[in-house]
Order: structure tokens, then C-alpha cells, then sequence
């Protein structure tokens, strides 16, 4: 069994207040795109990077309604979210060139939710060997672009 560590996450983690609740829907209310790194939005949800990412490029598809179960989102609201989704993974492809992908939920605290009342997926680009020595003796992820730059990048394709 190979373990996925990400170390440098863990002051996120253990962090003592809560992120704050309404995050994603005053983002997703929000007209200013580029500061919040929104990169599209659809009929019911968006795209934006995440500011504490596993990996470059790791961004979320967020649905505009705050619900934290996936059994209250509609027929049309998955469709619509899964649509947003390959439209992303697509741009990531082509800016990035990831070797592969990671996608998923984090549903309760205990499985990782930093916002446990608002649903989001999370689309994670990887390469090859992208968990170096730097992650796992310094406590330092390298990442070689910054948010505004990867923001400019995908927006310019999609």
C-alpha cells in the first residue's frame, strides 16, 4: 500500500478557529473572479483554486447553494457540477500536462471537510513523483506556480 503525505497541510488542519462557513457563498456571490481565483461558472456552481492546495492547479467545483450533503443536490445540479468538472480536468490538461488526477469529496470533518457545511469537489492535477523529499523532511511543498499565475493560465483556455 503506497501513503499520500501531505505534511505541509497540517497547520491548516489543526488550525484552532474554524475556516469561516459562508466562504464559498460569499465567493460565489462575488463578481471579483481574478482576486478570489474564480476560474468559470455554470448555471449552479463554480470553479476556483484552492488556497491551501495539495498540488498546482488544485481547485474545486463549488455548487452556489450551501448544502453539505450530496443527497440535496439535484439531478440538474450534479449534471451541471460533472460538467464543470471535465470542462476543468480538460483545461488542466492542457495547461498542465498532469500525469493523472485525483477527484472526490471530503464529507465531514473527519474525512478532511475544512468547510463541512458547504459541499465542494475537489480536482486535484498529479505527477509523477510530485510528493518530493522537500514535502517530507523540510515541511515545505513546492509548487511551481503561484495562484494568480495558474488563475491566468487556465482562464486563457477556457
Amino acid at each position: 500500500m503506497e501513503h499520500l503525505w501531505a505534511p505541509w497541510r497540517n497547520s491548516y488542519v489543526t488550525q484552532k478557529s474554524p475556516p469561516d462557513a459562508e466562504l464559498f457563498a460569499k465567493i460565489g456571490q462575488s463578481t471579483d473572479d481574478a482576486t478570489n481565483h474564480v476560474l468559470a461558472r455554470s448555471k449552479s456552481c463554480f470553479a476556483v483554486l484552492n488556497a491551501f492546495p495539495y498540488n498546482a492547479g488544485h481547485l474545486m467545483i463549488v455548487p452556489y447553494r450551501q448544502l453539505s450533503q450530496l443527497e440535496e443536490l439535484s439531478d440538474d445540479e450534479w449534471l451541471d457540477l460533472i460538467g464543470l468538472l471535465k470542462k476543468m480536468k480538460a483545461a488542466l490538461t492542457e495547461v498542465m500536462h498532469p500525469h493523472g488526477f485525483n477527484v472526490g469529496f471530503n464529507l465531514g470533518s473527519a474525512a478532511g471537510a475544512g468547510i463541512v457545511s458547504h459541499l465542494h469537489l475537489h480536482l486535484v492535477p498529479r505527477w509523477n513523483n510530485d510528493a518530493n523529499f522537500m514535502a517530507t523532511t523540510a515541511g515545505t511543498r513546492i509548487h511551481p506556480n503561484d495562484l494568480d499565475g495558474i488563475w491566468k493560465q487556465l482562464t486563457a483556455v477556457l
